[in-house]
């Protein structure tokens, strides 16, 4: 039912591959096991909501959060997306993507450059979120996916905030991982061209945080970024 929490099934320890979940390039790549689709989705900060708008495609990239077997995404009330999941009870059909790239992996002839990813695919029907309860934990879960512990450490949305905001949930029903590692795949006849070869790793990190300059007072750096 629209805009109800309800009572996911109790999960398995892999997604069960369905014939959109299962790639037609490289299916070898593919993975279905919950707990590597969700260190994928926990460590993303945007990903890509992709739907039918006017009979065209569109996606867009947007934050999210996931909560168990449900991904939240938030936008203003006035976004055409999350309109169109209130529409009418069936919701709106959608494909929500997640990307790392890991390494760029560059060979000795053009054709097999490529880089090292883990992404997460995710098929399904996005529901507006109407029930107080469950839109208060999504934006909790929203705010502490970027930073955990945020949420505590920050004002709750209020009425008007909460009035401008709408909340939508995908279950993790349908989905499916898919990664690239490793190193060089040459053509063996290549292996002696005096190209360099080899894997430039990319790596994310951050930087020591820049404090507001209108701080209150005393307001010290909290735990959770320090520790970071």
């Amino acid at each position: 039912m629209q805009g109800t929490a309800g009572t996911p099934p109790q999960p398995t320890d892999t997604y069960p591959p369905t014939n959109r979940t299962v790639p037609t390039r490289a299916p070898d790549r593919a993975a279905y096991d919950r707990e590597l689709v969700h260190a994928i989705l926990d460590e993303g900060y945007v990903c890509h909501l992709g739907f039918v708008r006017d009979g065209a495609p569109v996606v867009l990239p947007t934050l999210y959060g996931r909560v168990g077997e449900r991904l939240y995404v938030h936008g203003s009330t006035g976004s055409r997306p999350l309109r169109m999941t209130g529409a009418a009870d069936p919701g709106l059909p959608v494909c929500l993507t997640v990307t790392h790239v890991d390494a760029l992996v560059l060979a000795r002839s053009a054709f097999h450059h490529s880089i090292n990813y883990r992404s997460v695919v995710v098929h399904g029907t996005a529901y507006e979120v109407t029930d107080p309860e469950e839109r208060r934990t999504a934006l909790d879960a929203l705010v502490d996916h970027v930073v955990p512990g945020r949420s505590r450490d920050s004002r709750p949305a209020n009425k008007k905030e909460l009035a401008a905001t709408a909340v939508i949930r995908l279950d993790l029903d349908e989905v499916s991982a898919k990664l690239r590692t490793g190193g060089v795949n040459d053509e063996p006849e290549d292996l002696a061209l005096p190209h360099w070869a080899g894997l430039v790793p990319l790596r994310k990190g951050y930087e020591a945080p820049v404090a507001d300059p209108g701080l209150a007072p005393g307001t010290a750096l909290p735990d959770y970024l320090a520790a970071r």
